[in-house]
């Protein structure tokens, strides 16, 4: 059976999209076959690094990319995680389906908190919130 091959689109591949593919090779490796990449790299965001292995997923190996660093791959879909993502969605094959599936930006929402459990209790919200959509996979991707 051909594995799904889905790509997790977010603007800096550092934290979301991160998340998703992290979770999706956890979870459903299986059956999926996910990669992330960003319109730009931001670097890897080490608070999202420190909640995803809270919750047993060692992230701290990957990388931020393009598309175009993933070289020439064909997905079944994509996925964008943000709405930048998904206004500035680069143009995939006609096959490949694109799916918008938004989640809050942690970062963003946490700019003006100083580190700490506060901080990362956002981090813990929107990885939650990806698992459960993760969880639905490949399913719920039928669907739209």
């Amino acid at each position: 059976m051909m594995k799904t091959r889905l790509l997790f689109l977010c603007t800096g591949n550092s934290c979301r999209s991160q998340m998703a593919e992290g979770w999706t090779r956890h979870l459903k490796g299986d059956v999926i076959d996910a990669f992330s990449a960003g319109l730009e790299t931001h670097g890897l965001n080490a608070h999202a690094v420190a909640v995803m292995a809270e919750a047993g997923v060692d992230i701290s190996g990957h990388r931020s990319k393009t598309p175009a660093d993933i070289g020439p791959t064909r997905f079944d879909y994509v996925i964008t995680v943000c709405g930048h993502a998904d206004e500035n969605c680069p143009v995939f094959p006609a096959k490949t389906k694109v799916v918008h599936v938004g989640f809050e930006d942690p970062p963003t929402l946490t700019k003006h908190l100083p580190d700490g459990e506060a901080k990362l209790a956002v981090y813990r919200r929107v990885r939650d919130e990806i698992r459960r959509f993760v969880e639905t996979l490949p399913g719920s991707l039928n669907a739209t």
